[in-house]
């Protein structure tokens, strides 16, 4: 199995567009000079090998596919968008308006050899999911056997 790590926050021109990101949330809790960071949502992403494909599967509940863009920028597989709620209530002499918004950025690295070329991505009912060629990797570990023998030497005839 490959080991893939996923990046919660990429060192890209999105972290610059929002420089407070890089922050703990201790400083940023409060925000800086009165103004505070946008909310950020960051959905679930689920990152697996499985039959020779690397399968990336985001939970993005809410959210139009009109509104996700996919793709590879420096080895990293890159999803992104934006997603908006708005609920009206409306009863006798009560009116009630919430909205929600907010952009979401993930960046998941992509093992050596990932065929950025055949990949292919699927959206449905708010989930998306994307699956990556990649080669099978062979264990770069192999196990020596011991043999018994009378002389303090290994065996070094080629």
């Amino acid at each position: 199995m490959t080991e893939v790590r996923v990046t919660k926050e990429p060192k890209t021109e999105h972290t610059e567009a929002f420089p407070w990101s890089g922050f703990e949330a201790p400083l940023a809790r409060g925000g800086f000079f009165g103004v505070k960071p946008p909310d950020t949502w960051r959905p679930a992403i689920e990152v697996k090998e499985e039959k020779g494909n690397l399968r990336v599967t985001a939970e993005l509940p809410g959210v139009k596919k009109e509104d996700v863009r996919v793709y590879v920028r420096n080895d990293a597989l890159v999803v992104e968008g934006e997603r908006t709620y708005e609920k009206e209530e409306k009863r006798e002499a009560y009116f009630h308006t919430e909205r929600s918004y907010g952009r979401f950025y993930r960046a998941i690295p992509l093992p050596e050899l990932a065929d950025a070329a055949k990949a292919t991505a699927r959206f449905h009912n708010g989930v998306l999911n994307v699956a990556i060629p990649i080669p099978a990797i062979l264990p770069k570990t192999r196990e020596i056997p011991i043999s018994e023998g009378t002389s303090g030497k290994a065996d070094t005839t080629h």
